[in-house]
């Protein structure tokens, strides 16, 4: 009985915290406006939704609304890592819309989804404080959604004043906004229908100081001068956000918590470690004849050796392995800054040893490979009809205003591509394929037909999206399409020094980053495009903001290193292929008379659906006379052509002349007319009751007409919607009397 007593005071001690905390939270309520020098203004309010969660606040531009919530667990930390989820979730009840799936009902996340949520990640997790590794969950409910107002950097606002205003240590806030460039103008927080009309779409994150946390863009092989010049512009608006949230934060906002730690390491033990390791590490290091299994193998090995000496201090065995991964990323970077060499002996602007090779096998429509160093990439492009065109969900449809996509990427990345096993499938492979299409798309001529194209990660050190923009942009080519130029992309990576303020004090900025300086480095910086300009690129930084300096020199960097790369790919294919290869799909125009419709569709469509079952053809309406012809060969085009024209030549009837008289023969009798024929392997028109006679008759047997009767009729031509013949009897008659006498009278 004391038991159970002690559980039902325990649960009511439970209870009215949380009921402290939700009144205390209730009357906590704040909102603030945030304007832009566009005339726009971003609203933010707190304290009023989700007031169980650690933090929660709503964003609001234009008639987009966003709710961000997170909470983050007070349990002692289990990992050395943050374990940090995203999810960026879009309702259609929020754009007044039913789900159109079997159930009605949001299902899992959509592709747009994820890659916001990734948005969201990347822009907030650099300023969570290290050391800080307990789960910690930020959950974007779209509340309304309007067509102007893309929500991408509404969600990161909103998510970037929750964390600030919750008890969640972090080192923020971060401000988000969107860049467009019209007319060789920038434009702050473009609408949806700006961004149609834009060479660039950028979104630029950053926190206080003026220090870039973020990046990711696609532009229309925009000029480097223009970006940078977005980047600084957007740099700079983004304070008035980071101002904003800090003001909301000290109005409204919670103490941050208090959190544990693990306890650090005997310095002796650290020192053992030291000692054990540091010649180890730097031979290793040194050794460029390492390639990235073998460099892998020797590191491990050496760990294993280190911690089996180690096992008598009875240290925690991952703090063993932590203290040993810290030492290693330590010597890693001195070495770059003691000798501007890397671990594989190239320079810091050098680039890796690439091949290319295209034309790889015969029934495809182009392909090629792309290697470089020990990243290879297989990229294939198969054409289809422009039914085959990717169709995008409804609320994809209202926030971006793009219905379907004729040109996709899809990028894979098994698990043998690191020698490793494992289930295919990522947030990781959707973000890398978004990114080498938005690279490619603006330098694909509008669509005649579908035109997919994958990339297939064969082997990875490092660098294998960029690798995909090179192989896609080759394979293209070896394809026939006419890109507006070759692009190419490369990653640039950084290792840097801070000095005692925790601000960069010294830096090395790498080209072409391998894995293992991903890894041990402070930023990954993707950068694609043509020798001309920039068409997509997307930084992910693991610093707490880089200065501008840092951001130039790097879109520098990758530029040149970009244009090498062009050169060296420009060896293996210049130009797009001329000649068709035999197994290429062709694609024509036809051109239908409207009357001869019914029998190229036949009933139902019966005649296509044949077709293209038998043949592979489909055939697609333009408009009402032109016909979209698509064949996956020449082959096919040709068994295709020859029955269509059996089909309408079938049976041909004799033409009509213009104003000529003919006997037609009456085959029904229906109450609106009679149905005739001309000639015996003529369809049957009508001729309605208007055109029967003078007088307004209500059925055709008034006049004695009935199947098998014949009467005289004026052909007109025909209808130029429906295409039907156009009959009249009444004009070969005079009318009655009393219509003339009417006549006069008028």
């Amino acid at each position: 009985m004391l038991n159970k007593n002690r559980s039902v005071f325990s649960r009511l001690k439970v209870k009215n915290q949380c009921l402290y905390k939700y009144f205390s939270s209730s009357s906590s309520t704040g909102e603030i406006d945030v304007p832009f020098t566009n005339g726009s203004t971003l609203k933010l309010s707190t304290g009023r939704y989700a007031r169980f969660a650690d933090g929660a606040c709503v964003a609001t531009l234009g008639n987009t609304s966003i709710l961000s919530t997170v909470v983050s667990k007070t349990k002692s930390a289990s990992s050395s890592f943050l374990p940090l989820v995203v999810d960026y979730r879009q309702k259609a009840a929020a754009a007044g819309r039913i789900p159109t799936n079997y159930l009605r009902k949001e299902l899992g996340p959509t592709e747009r989804e994820i890659l916001t949520s990734r948005l969201i990640d990347r822009s907030l997790r650099p300023l969570f404080p290290h050391g800080y590794n307990f789960d910690t969950q930020i959950v974007c409910n779209m509340l309304a959604v309007d067509s102007t107002n893309p929500p991408e950097t509404i969600a990161i606002n909103a998510a970037s004043a929750a964390l600030a205003v919750s008890d969640v240590p972090w080192n923020g806030p971060v401000g988000a906004v969107r860049i467009g460039h019209i007319d060789n103008e920038i434009v702050m927080n473009p609408t949806r229908k700006d961004l149609e009309k834009s060479t660039l779409n950028l979104i630029v994150a950053a926190t206080t100081g003026n220090l870039v946390v973020m990046l990711e863009g696609f532009a229309n092989d925009i000029l480097q001068q223009d970006l940078l010049k977005a980047i600084k512009l957007g740099t700079k608006e983004a304070q008035h956000i980071v101002r904003s949230i800090e003001k909301l934060q000290k109005s409204h906002g919670k103490s941050k918590r208090e959190y544990e730690t693990l306890l650090p390491l005997d310095q002796n033990i650290v020192d053992s470690i030291k000692t054990l390791s540091t010649m180890k590490i730097r031979e290793i290091l040194s050794d460029f004849s390492h390639d990235k299994t073998s460099r892998d193998v020797a590191i491990s090995d050496l760990r294993q050796t280190v911690l089996n000496q180690m096992r008598d201090t009875e240290a925690d065995i991952n703090l063993l392995q932590d203290c040993f991964n810290s030492h290693l990323r330590q010597i890693f970077r001195d070495m770059i800054f003691e000798t501007d060499t890397r671990c594989d002996g190239r320079m810091l602007d050098d680039l890796r040893n690439i091949s290319c090779e295209v034309s790889l096998y015969e029934p495809l429509h182009g392909s090629a490979l792309f290697q470089r160093g020990q990243t290879q990439v297989l990229c294939t492009v198969a054409f289809d009809s422009l039914e085959s065109a990717m169709k995008m969900d409804p609320l994809t449809m209202i926030t971006s205003g793009l219905k379907e996509k004729s040109f996709f990427l899809h990028y894979e990345f098994p698990s043998y591509a690191t020698g490793e096993t494992g289930r295919a499938g990522s947030r990781r492979e959707a973000g890398h394929g978004a990114l080498a299409e938005r690279a490619l798309l603006p330098l694909v001529p509008p669509p005649r037909c579908a035109t997919r194209l994958t990339a297939e990660v064969l082997e990875s050190n490092g660098s294998s999206s960029m690798a995909s923009v090179c192989g896609g942009s080759l394979a293209l080519m070896d394809a026939g399409v006419e890109l507006a130029a070759p692009a190419a992309g490369v990653a640039i990576g950084l290792v840097s020094r801070p000095d005692e303020q925790g601000h960069i004090a010294d830096y090395r900025i790498l080209t072409d980053l391998l894995g293992i300086e991903d890894y041990m480095g402070d930023m990954d910086f993707k950068v694609a495009g043509t020798k001309k300009g920039i068409t997509a690129l997307q930084a992910d930084v693991k610093l707490p903001g880089l200065p501008l300096k840092v951001v130039m020199e790097s879109v520098q960097k990758a530029c040149d290193g970009k244009s090498k790369i062009i050169d060296i790919m420009n060896k293996c294919l210049d130009k797009p292929r001329q000649g068709r290869k035999e197994n290429m799909p062709v694609l024509e125009e036809m051109e239908v008379e409207v009357h001869k419709r019914a029998k190229l569709l036949g009933v139902g469509g019966i005649n296509l659906k044949r077709l293209y079952v038998e043949t592979g053809v489909q055939i697609t309406p333009i408009d009402e006379t032109r016909y979209s012809v698509f064949a996956p060969s020449q082959a096919a085009m040709d068994e295709a052509r020859a029955r269509i024209d059996a089909a309408l030549t079938a049976d041909r009837a004799p033409e009509l002349e213009f104003g000529a008289i003919y006997t037609a023969k009456v085959v029904e009798v229906r109450d609106i007319g009679v149905m005739v024929t001309l000639f015996p392997n003529m369809a049957p028109a009508l001729v309605h009751n208007s055109q029967l006679d003078h007088r307004k008759i209500m059925h055709p047997s008034v006049l004695g007409l009935e199947v098998g009767s014949e009467i005289q009729v004026k052909y007109f031509g025909r209808d130029p919607v429906s295409g039907q013949l156009r009959l009249s009897k009444k004009v070969l008659s005079s009318p009655p009397p009393a219509i003339v006498r009417k006549l006069d009278k008028s």
